[in-house]
């Protein structure tokens, strides 16, 4: 099957159950950079041509162009996020990967700014108290990456000078794919989650025809973009071992809050500032207090059998991620993968895999307990954590 990418989630319609696509979807730029030392392109006004791709001012003042003193409008109310107003012209894409500033690149003289309920506290409004948010508190630096509904820029906060990642989405490409309801959920899913491996969402503001989450910056990209950049094409089984160590006890935590993921994959997993992953993209994530789940989402090459038949689904569909994204590590692909939707299927539904040799016997005992059919017979969370193979390979901490 064929594989894309994806950066700083992308929110997708219901399966149906269909399987990955990677083309068309966000193009992430190549530049790895530093939090402590970030690159700023300079914003381009909307009458200068973009001469070069490739050409980055280093971040100061004197390089960023703030955006105009913005004018005050009318208040609006809202519960959760309002898809509300005039939508802006969805992203221009070209092959060349240029930003067009009059559509893109955010500019409080397009639209005026009404803050969401959740806010973060990058700098406090002087008296104690947390800040509401406007495009004018931010000064814009280069694309991260674009998609569908939108772009991700890296973005400062101006005054606390905090490093972060701005998602603009178009609120007119969102009702036309009838994703809102995905964006509410995430938004109140992923403001809430605390924990080092779990992408942090401080906050979100909205104006006419833009949505603006406001993210935690991951200077090291997605870690499929770092897979597929090994010499091998996978991990070796020591880094494979530290990020399975990661992603369980991420998950671990979203689950004591009664959080499911749904939808884990390289893709929606990000690398910090000391290479340590990050889980992002909860838009397919869900609340869901002791009931099991009949909706199927996700990709299929990391569906659980469960999901691919329309089954119910608990958290155990997240523990099976987890076996499917060990194999990719060490193997470089997911297990049932294949040419065809159908073979995809059906493998999933006789958990039909094979072991590459230089797999370990150790990595193969992991997964084998991991990828059970019967859902009740999978790994749970915290054996996965203290697996022989895992522990072989993870410094324990005193």
């Amino acid at each position: 099957m064929e594989r894309g990418t994806n950066h700083y989630s992308e929110f997708r319609r219901p399966l149906e159950v269909h399987k990955s696509n990677r083309e068309g979807q966000v193009k992430v730029s190549s530049t790895t950079m530093s939090n402590s030392k970030p690159v700023f392109a300079v914003p381009l006004a909307p009458a200068e041509k973009h001469k070069s791709h490739h050409h980055h001012a280093t971040m100061s003042s004197a390089n960023l162009k703030q955006a105009p003193t913005q004018q005050k409008s009318k208040t609006e109310t809202t519960e959760g996020i309002g898809i509300m107003g005039p939508p802006a012209a969805p992203p221009s894409h070209s092959r060349s990967g240029a930003v067009k500033q009059d559509q893109n690149v955010p500019s409080s003289q397009q639209s005026h700014t009404t803050t969401g309920r959740r806010s973060i506290r990058l700098s406090d409004d002087g008296k104690g108290g947390a800040r509401r948010w406007t495009l004018n508190d931010f000064e814009i630096g280069r694309p991260l990456g674009k998609g569908k509904f939108g772009n991700v820029y890296l973005a400062r906060e101006k005054k606390s000078r905090y490093i972060i990642a701005l998602k603009v989405l178009f609120k007119k490409e969102l009702q036309r794919a009838n994703v809102e309801h995905q964006l509410r959920r995430e938004i109140e899913i992923q403001t809430h989650l605390r924990h080092r491996n779990i992408l942090r969402m401080f906050g979100y503001f909205h104006d006419e025809s833009r949505v603006y989450l406001i993210l935690e910056y991951a200077p090291g990209g997605e870690l499929y973009k770092l897979l597929t950049s090994q010499p091998h094409k996978h991990f070796t089984e020591e880094a494979s071992a530290n990020y399975i160590h990661q992603l369980a006890s991420a998950l671990s935590y979203c689950h004591s809050k009664n959080v499911l993921h749904r939808d884990i994959k390289p893709e929606n997993i990000l690398v910090g500032t000391d290479g340590e992953i990050k889980i992002g993209d909860f838009g397919w994530s869900v609340h869901a207090p002791s009931s099991k789940r009949e909706t199927v989402c996700g990709t299929l090459d990391y569906l659980p059998p469960e999901m691919v038949e329309g089954r119910a689904h608990d958290k155990t569909a997240d523990i099976w991620s987890i076996g499917i994204l060990l194999y990719e590590f060490l193997v470089g692909r997911p297990p049932f993968e294949t040419q065809s939707y159908n073979s995809t299927y059906d493998k999933i539904m006789r958990c039909e895999y094979t072991f590459p040799e230089h797999v370990s016997s150790g990595a193969r005992d992991l997964i084998i307990r991991i990828l059970k059919k019967d859902p009740r017979a999978r790994l749970p969370l915290d054996e996965i954590i203290v697996h022989p193979w895992v522990a072989q390979h993870v410094p324990q901490e005193k």
